[in-house]
């Protein structure tokens, strides 16, 4: 069964930049039609979609936060990752790592939660 985990810092401070990681095991982030992602859901507020990356290396973009995101991947470790600029404390969420293809179903990681304060 694929899982995913993600990891990140837990707390940046405004203006810096957010990384997360998020690393796929029983599953090939490579594997033919697969897609990966990162959403979020800040407190109280429902779930965003942030940006994903393709299996061929296509990368999309929510354009309310293109300018700002850059998704990548490391095919050697079976990760991909996410990178959020000049944060906010509006970037406080909890962050979700989602991959899968539509054929065999999508599984969830189990989510960071990252603050952003001074």
């Amino acid at each position: 069964q694929v899982q995913l985990q993600e990891s990140g810092p837990g707390l940046v401070k405004p203006s810096q930049m957010l990384s997360l990681t998020c690393t796929v095991s029983g599953g090939s982030i490579t594997s033919d039609y697969s897609f990966w992602n990162w959403v979020r859901q800040p407190p109280g507020k429902g779930l965003e979609w942030m940006g994903a990356i393709y299996f061929n290396g296509s990368t999309y973009y929510s354009p309310s936060l293109e300018s700002r995101t850059s998704v990548s991947r490391d095919t050697t470790k079976g990760q991909f990752s996410l990178r959020l600029s000049s944060v906010t404390p509006e970037d406080t969420a909890v962050y979700y790592c989602i991959g899968g293809t539509f054929a065999s179903g999508y599984y969830w990681g189990r989510g960071t939660q990252d603050t952003v304060s001074s």
